[in-house]
């Protein structure tokens, strides 16, 4: 039985919570295990020694994560036999040298590389940088000289700028500037929100242009930046989409909805869960359609299938007349 475990896990992949975070929006664990991992642990989490196999790293590249890396692969017995580092951001240059310093790890390490993945795909044309606290971090009144607001905006403009290392766009960057009523007002933090994002921007795709292999040096796209206050009532419309009439009629948990189904056997009804993504080509075509537009190609498209299929023929002259 051991030898028959040992056989099938080819690597060990190891993320902490947030690079969890963003490959559960990108991907299935089934698409993980088909690129040879069989084993995904927590970088948190005690784990077991695994000398023999090789381990590849999905991590932050912060402080407490480096240090995390080196307690697994410095000293006499390692965690694994060979690491392969892959931070979701840049690295700061003085823990490439803590990691460098480390002599006993150098040859255990088969890959050092910055992958520039820091961002939540929600669907095939739209992503979010996750900061449920931005709203309040950048524009109440206490946000002005904390932290929180410089922290935030650095956060920001490093994955919305990873987005376009991973697709190799080097963008012409335009943003909304601060305007003031009159000379006399005193321009704000909050005001200077979209110029310091798109400074931020600019700064990591400045470095993209040297470190990225095949990274465009002109610009091949536009980015356009502006806050909230150029669109201040969209948030408390109602959308009258199909996306938004699911998520207000059904009970789903994220993307899923479960519903009960009849048995063929005519016994108690089963659970069945449903994934509303992009996998699912009538999702993927009505999503964003008006309600009424969406009732009227789904009731399309269900006569065009009941008039193919005869099991949905013989369901349909079974049900009572009401």
């Amino acid at each position: 039985e051991t030898t028959h475990h040992a056989i099938f896990i080819n690597r060990v992949l190891i993320m902490d919570k947030f690079t969890v975070k963003i490959m559960s929006y990108s991907c299935k664990m089934a698409d993980i295990t088909e690129e040879g991992v069989s084993l995904v642990e927590d970088l948190y989490k005690r784990r077991q020694p695994l000398p023999s196999l090789d381990a590849i790293y999905f991590i932050q590249p912060t402080k407490e994560n480096v240090v995390m890396f080196l307690s697994d692969m410095s000293g006499r017995s390692p965690l694994y036999k060979k690491a392969y580092v892959f931070f979701s951001s840049p690295i700061q240059k003085d823990l490439v040298a803590q990691i460098k310093r480390d002599s006993s790890i150098l040859p255990r390490i088969g890959a050092l590389s910055e992958m520039n993945l820091e961002y939540f795909p929600i669907d095939s044309q739209g992503f979010i940088t996750d900061h449920e606290r931005a709203l309040e971090e950048l524009f109440c009144e206490s946000a002005e000289g904390f932290n929180k607001y410089n922290a935030c905006l650095n956060a920001m403009a490093t994955r919305i700028s990873t987005v376009f290392a991973s697709m190799r766009e080097f963008p012409r960057v335009h943003y909304r500037i601060a305007k003031t009523i009159d000379a006399s007002t005193m321009t704000t933090l909050r005001d200077m929100v979209p110029t310091k994002i798109a400074a931020g921007v600019w700064n990591y795709l400045s470095k993209y242009k040297t470190s990225i292999p095949e990274f465009p040096q002109t610009e091949t796209c536009e980015l356009l930046i502006v806050d909230r206050s150029v669109d201040q009532i969209a948030p408390i419309i109602h959308e009258w989409t199909y996306d938004a009439m699911c998520h207000d009629l059904l009970c789903m948990d994220g993307n899923k909805y479960v519903h009960e189904v009849s048995s063929k056997n005519g016994s108690a009804s089963e659970k069945k869960e449903v994934l509303l993504e992009d996998h699912d080509p009538v999702w993927l075509e009505l999503r964003h359609s008006h309600i009424a537009d969406a009732s009227e190609r789904l009731h399309d498209k269900m006569t065009h299938f009941v008039s193919k299929n005869k099991a949905a023929q013989l369901q349909q002259c079974s049900l009572p007349l009401v």
